[in-house]
């Protein structure tokens, strides 16, 4: 049986893989392109499957690492494929073309269009790390913070477990109405990196609540 089905062959998906793989987990890579998902499964080894999007996932926690207008169609049109399990959605609705406003509408977030559009409960997590410190499991020194919003306690907890067992601090924020201030916190952080006032963030940065 497996774990974790992740959506996606990028940064994102390689490093939570890496976590994934590091918290003992059983994994399966699903893409588009099938060679793609085949070829970063055989680069991950330790028994990683791969599929096509259009194939059922077969881990409990399906983690969306793609671009959010990608997640809210999959959540569409896998319907009851995703019935049963939970839908992990990190992406961030950001204008990449100014870094300087997010692309939904004012009063919701990417992530509750996401869990609108869904058959399973949807958490918003890991939209505020970046892949290079995730694949690491740290930032400076330390094990980085995941902000977790979600509506549904088991889901919440689902995920949660998993980022403990990571190596990273998973930081409950509430509903996941809450997935709007941390869509909106990321695009600040997205900001700060291609900000030339600021030459040493190199989209490596990593937030830390300290206390």
């Amino acid at each position: 049986m497996t774990d974790i089905s992740i959506l996606g062959t990028g940064n994102m998906a390689k490093a939570l893989a890496t976590r994934a793989l590091a918290a003992g987990r059983s994994l399966q890579i699903l893409a588009r392109d099938e060679a793609k998902a085949a070829a970063l499964a055989a680069e991950l080894g330790a028994g990683v499957t791969s599929a096509t999007l259009t194939e059922a996932p077969a881990g409990r926690l399906v983690i969306a690492a793609l671009p959010f207008d990608a997640i809210v169609e999959y959540a569409t049109t896998q319907g009851a494929a995703l019935s049963g399990k939970v839908l992990v959605d990190l992406s961030n609705p950001v204008d990449f073309s100014t870094f300087d406003a997010l692309t939904v509408p004012a009063d919701s977030s990417v992530a509750q269009l996401i869990a609108a559009a869904s058959a399973a409960p949807v958490v918003k997590a890991f939209n505020t790390t970046f892949a290079g410190p995730l694949t690491a499991g740290e930032g400076y020194g330390a094990p980085l913070d995941v902000f977790v919003a979600a509506d549904d306690a088991e889901a919440a907890a689902l995920v949660s477990a998993f980022i403990a067992d990571a190596g990273l601090r998973p930081l409950p924020v509430g509903g996941l109405h809450h997935a709007r201030e941390l869509e909106g916190m990321q695009l600040l952080v997205m900001a700060m990196q291609v900000n030339e006032a600021l030459p040493a963030f190199q989209w490596g940065t990593s937030l830390k609540v300290l206390g």
